[in-house]
């Protein structure tokens, strides 16, 4: 088979469309005959050379992949060849085929094409584990997003407002803002213009957010804090603003806030499985009654997997950029 291969860390032009070795499945795994890939940030970070695969996995990229099911591994239930699914992967979706354990397999939603399929499980599954799972945003509340106009954003703006909660986003365009609106968000701060500390505080009277959902680390860990409401919990999950920063326990302790910070990647089996099986159970339904949907900007063509990235780094996109196969 054709994957996406990483011979040398470097800018995009370091993905190679190469001839590889085609996977088997082993026990309790399937094999997904891939027809599209999404493109994540972790997958910027593991082209540069800084965000290696969890031991065991494969050194293809790609954390996500729709497909139909090419062959069961021993032990496998539940499944058909022939089964349209996506599937939350730590390796493997920049090609056309991956090994995939049965436990992070999801059918394709009613209403949703197979290609932009590959668009849902990274995304569902980081949401729903750490904005609800983790968490626990109740309807009512307030939640801010950072970047409510990325692949995660987008999916976390539309999942709150199902649930009942008052949504604040930052980003950088009034293009931006304008496409978070539409999916539902009531409060709008853009980043370059506004501190979205005081923006929060404003449409709050001053109580701030109770979640709050950051890809940022470093660099808004102080005024996130400052953000939360009493009782308010941060959720971290990306370090785009860097890895290191200062917090102010005193204001922590005052506002007897939480701060969780989580990757999906290296997670065990068992525990991905139950993530999967948590969005299979409340967001599939949402999906597929049309009330949530997956964003995409655009498609490119797997080979061309480079652009993709370019695309991605440049951060002019709303919500996903998709590689397809066919």
């Amino acid at each position: 088979m054709y994957a996406i291969t990483i011979p040398e860390p470097g800018g995009p032009e370091a993905l190679v469309w190469a001839e590889v070795a085609d996977p088997v499945p082993g026990e309790g795994e399937v094999l997904v005959e891939v027809v599209a890939g999404a493109v994540n940030r972790a997958d910027l970070l593991q082209r540069q050379g800084f965000y290696n695969p969890p031991p065991g996995a494969t050194e293809v990229p790609g954390l996500e992949c729709s497909g139909r099911v090419a062959a069961l591994g021993p032990g496998v239930s539940g499944w058909s060849v022939g089964d349209e699914v996506c599937a939350l992967l730590a390796g493997g979706g920049y090609a056309e085929k991956v090994v995939v354990p049965a436990g992070q397999l999801l059918p394709v939603p009613e209403n949703t094409g197979l290609v932009t399929a590959a668009a849902l499980p990274e995304v569902t599954a980081t949401v729903w584990s750490n904005v609800f799972m983790i968490a626990h945003l109740r309807p009512g509340e307030t939640f801010l997003v950072h970047g409510g106009s990325s692949g995660i954003g987008t999916m976390a703006v539309q999942l709150a407002k199902a649930v009942g909660a008052r949504v604040a986003v930052t980003a950088g365009t009034k293009e931006k803002l304008d496409r978070c609106a539409e999916l539902g968000a009531d409060i709008l701060i853009n980043y370059r213009e506004q501190d979205f500390v005081e923006e929060i505080e404003r449409a709050t009277d001053g109580a701030g957010a109770d979640v709050i959902l950051d890809n940022m680390g470093a660099k808004y860990l102080d005024r996130n804090i400052r953000a939360l409401a009493t009782n308010g919990r941060l959720a971290i999950i990306g370090m785009q603003g860097g890895v290191k920063g200062e917090l102010n326990i005193a204001t922590l302790l005052n506002k007897r806030g939480a701060i969780t910070a989580t990757s999906l990647r290296g997670r065990p089996l068992a525990e991905k499985a139950a993530i999967v099986a948590a969005v299979r159970e409340h967001v599939w339904p949402l999906i597929s009654a049309g009330r949530v949907r997956p964003i995409v900007d655009r498609k490119l063509p797997m080979s061309d997997a480079a652009q993709a990235h370019r695309v991605v780094e440049e951060g002019g996109h709303i919500g996903k950029v998709l590689l397809t196969l066919k």
